[in-house]
């Protein structure tokens, strides 16, 4: 039909007989052939689908599907058919595909961080069973961001903001958030997630946010060097000391963010509060966008 023509940029006699095969990418055309002999053979119903060549020389994937159309005596008179344009329907498919994939990839990676926290976390009862359920719903809150996301990149904000959901809004009023719009990939969005989860609940229980007058700065930028970097300063807390040795806790907050990102962790237990600093470079932390935006800042 005129459709088909228009398409293709063939003419009626460019397609009388077997002509119809030159659109059709050479390789598919064997099997689109064989299916339509089969059809044609047998009277049943055509259905395929495959790429077609459009008069700009471009393949589009198309729907194809053809019924006989019998006379009384039951005998074929001719063929009834259509072709659907699927090409974006297939793309979102295979992205959907890929998607799967990626979910399927790290809710694995995510199992075996489980495993590995549960072996290191439960040595003292029930204190540490609640520390450990409280790491996951640390990572879980960071999994609902990517899946919202489609795992791709994440906003500094929102990554902060959720991993002090659990925190009670009267003591969340003692934390400030001061950075520029970076949205960060998946991986440095799961590292950093967990150090500022461990973080917030030292803090809660020994450090800034346990005492009212505390004050918690959260902020985060890209240095001239492009070098991403975030921070987390405490004041008007107790007083603070360094540990006596390394925990587990210690571990997340240096260790996870310094070999998954190739950064560079600076901790001070000075007097006057707790800080920590996380220096990356930009390629292995900042996501799919780096806007030029104002600075976002939380309300005081």
């Amino acid at each position: 039909n005129k459709r088909w023509f228009d398409y293709t940029g063939t003419t009626l006699s460019d397609m009388e007989g077997w002509g119809w095969k030159s659109v059709h990418h050479p390789d598919h055309v064997d099997r689109v052939v064989a299916r339509v002999q089969h059809s044609w053979d047998t009277g049943e119903l055509w259905e395929d689908t495959f790429p077609l060549r459009g008069a700009d020389g471009e393949y589009r994937w198309f729907l194809s599907r053809a019924l006989p159309i019998r006379n009384d005596a039951g005998v074929i008179q001719y063929w009834f058919g259509t072709n659907t344009d699927v090409t974006e329907m297939r793309n979102a498919e295979k992205r959907i595909e890929l998607l799967l994939m990626e979910v399927n990839h790290r809710s694995k990676n995510m199992l075996a961080v489980v495993q590995s926290l549960a072996r290191r976390t439960l040595t003292k009862g029930g204190e540490e069973l609640e520390r450990l359920e409280q790491r996951i719903h640390s990572m879980a809150a960071s999994q609902d961001l990517l899946v919202h996301r489609a795992w791709s990149s994440i906003p500094v904000r929102e990554m902060v903001q959720a991993q002090l959901a659990f925190v009670e809004d009267s003591v969340r009023d003692q934390v400030r958030f001061d950075g520029p719009a970076i949205n960060l990939s998946p991986a440095a969005a799961e590292a950093i997630s967990m150090a500022l989860h461990e973080m917030a609940t030292n803090a809660l229980k020994y450090g800034a946010l346990s005492d009212m007058a505390g004050k918690v700065t959260i902020a985060w930028g890209v240095d001239p060097e492009e070098n991403f970097w975030i921070e987390w300063r405490e004041s008007g807390g107790p007083a603070v000391k360094q540990p006596e040795k390394k925990g587990f806790g210690s571990r997340v907050i240096e260790d996870v963010p310094r070999g998954k990102l190739d950064g560079n962790v600076r901790i001070e237990f000075a007097e006057h509060g707790f800080s920590w600093r996380l220096d990356c470079p930009s390629h292995r932390c900042v996501g799919d966008t780096l806007e030029d935006s104002p600075t976002v800042r939380s309300e005081d």
